[in-house]
């Protein structure tokens, strides 16, 4: 019977450890350090995880996020501990959090562009029970807040372009005062003030949404009192109705740098009333459904890419965290039965 060198034309290798360079794909290898025999296979979105990261300094929910898994910002929010809104801002180096210097104006339920050293938020509600609806932007340098000018029209719970930058940004639906009056409006942002772009198709707040400027994808939400599944993606001109998230849901955590590359994170939906751990990665063309947060939730806010990226917060004032990460390669162990 012929050997493994004699099919293959080399022998199989000892390593003491398991490699993670996709180079390896598609080899068998023993490691020694283990004793078994072991294959490499691709990795990509399917073998995706969440995994437990550092709390939050002070729990919260309804916060602004921008930045990446190891670089990242939460902006304001509801809480800490159900105090009301807050003007909090903490940093995320990948491990731990660290309180920054707070916003000029507390609030919740608003969107943010950019970096961890470089970003801008832009609306939300000042008073907690969506009374105090606002248009007011802020821009971060990495070390303070400064007050720019505030959107055309005020809202909350609208979606922003959190992969943009502090000088190109893209506010999209929300709600007005009252709260029930749901938006279409799109706003466009060049560092010194907001124009009105064209509207979405399907007016409603509470949706995901990431991307830049001028390639963002937005889904889910309240429209106006019905939670949505629908899905739209923006060309830099106009949007484009696009397929529907496979889970209908509001109020859930999004990260992604385009609109081919996203991800929807956790949610809700009041009507069943039910909170979801559910996970879906965008491509352009569907939505997947791919690993699940280890806790349903709600309220949270998430930043990053497809492959990289981070739920933080939720309902309940929550400190947690989670990170989202993509391998490169899949180690299986061989068997024999």
């Amino acid at each position: 019977m012929a050997n493994y060198k004699e099919l293959e034309g080399f022998g199989v290798q000892t390593l003491a450890t398991d490699p993670d360079n996709p180079g390896w794909v598609g080899s068998i290898f023993y490691n020694s350090t283990e004793g078994v025999f072991k294959t490499v296979k691709p990795g990509g979105l399917p073998a995706g995880t969440w995994a437990s990261g550092g709390n939050m300094n002070s729990g919260r929910e309804d916060m602004g996020s921008t930045g990446t898994l190891t670089a990242g910002l939460v902006s304001a929010g509801y809480g800490p501990s159900g105090s009301g809104v807050s003007a909090l801002n903490e940093s995320y180096n990948g491990s731990s959090w660290t309180e920054v210097g707070d916003l000029n104006t507390a609030r919740r339920a608003l969107p943010g562009s950019g970096t961890q050293t470089a970003t801008v938020v832009f609306g939300g509600d000042t008073t907690g029970n969506y009374t105090g609806i606002t248009g007011v932007t802020e821009s971060w340098n990495g070390s303070a807040w400064t007050e720019v000018n505030d959107l055309n029209t005020a809202r909350a719970n609208s979606a922003g372009s959190q992969a943009g930058t502090s000088t190109a940004a893209l506010n999209v639906g929300g709600s007005a005062n009252p709260s029930s009056t749901k938006l279409g409006n799109t706003e466009s942002w060049n560092g010194t003030s907001w124009t009105e772009v064209n509207d979405l198709n399907t007016a409603r707040d509470s949706l995901g949404g990431s991307g830049t400027q001028t390639s963002l994808i937005v889904f889910g939400g309240s429209s106006p009192s019905v939670t949505v599944a629908n899905a739209e993606s923006w060309n830099g001109t106009s949007w484009t109705e696009v397929s529907d998230l496979n889970t209908t849901r509001q109020r859930m955590a999004s990260a992604g740098t385009s609109n081919t590359s996203a991800l929807a994170i956790g949610g809700s939906n009041p009507a069943i009333p039910t909170n979801y751990a559910n996970t879906e990665s965008w491509d352009g063309s569907t939505f997947t459904e791919v690993a699940d947060l280890s806790v349903a939730e709600t309220d949270n806010q998430g930043a990053g890419s497809s492959s990289a990226a981070f739920s933080a917060g939720g309902a309940g004032y929550e400190v947690r965290t989670e990170e989202w990460t993509v391998p490169e390669v899949v180690i299986n162990t061989l068997t024999t039965s």
